[in-house]
């Protein structure tokens, strides 16, 4: 079995998933828009270029997508997508990257358990955490 998170947005899937593709250093597997699948004729004219479906993989693990159409958005509360990185360097590139634009909740520091940890919302308002425990460190 495998968890995966499936993350809903209000109309930028694709930007948000080539963003997060090129900072996390993943590949998307699939950006399927309503236009041109079955779902086209049941979808307004103005959101058929909305994405139906989306696919990253980064390393073995997988997060999924899709645009909500409006009458059906709601802001993403209660989770994070939590991230947990080998190297503090590369936490703290992820942290810069990810969180411009967006809100800080608990900038990037060590604490008593991780060599690094941070927490924000990005610019496409989705929560993550970061969480590093360098070896050896």
């Amino acid at each position: 079995m495998q968890i995966q998170p499936y993350l809903f947005f209000k109309g930028d899937c694709e930007e948000a998933f080539k963003f997060y593709e090129r900072v996390l250093k993943g590949k998307i597997e699939a950006m399927l828009p309503h236009a041109g699948t079955p779902a086209e004729q049941h979808t307004a004219p103005e959101w058929r270029d909305k994405i139906m479906h989306a696919r990253l993989t980064v390393g073995d693990a997988v997060l999924m997508a899709s645009d909500a159409p409006p009458e059906h958005y709601k802001a993403p509360q209660g989770f994070s997508v939590s991230l947990q990185v080998d190297q503090n360097a590369e936490a703290e590139r992820i942290f810069n990257e990810l969180s411009a634009g967006g809100k800080v909740t608990m900038p990037i520091q060590p604490t008593f358990w991780a060599t690094r940890f941070a927490m924000f919302t990005d610019k496409f308002g989705i929560a993550w955490m970061i969480n590093c425990n360098e070896p050896n460190a």
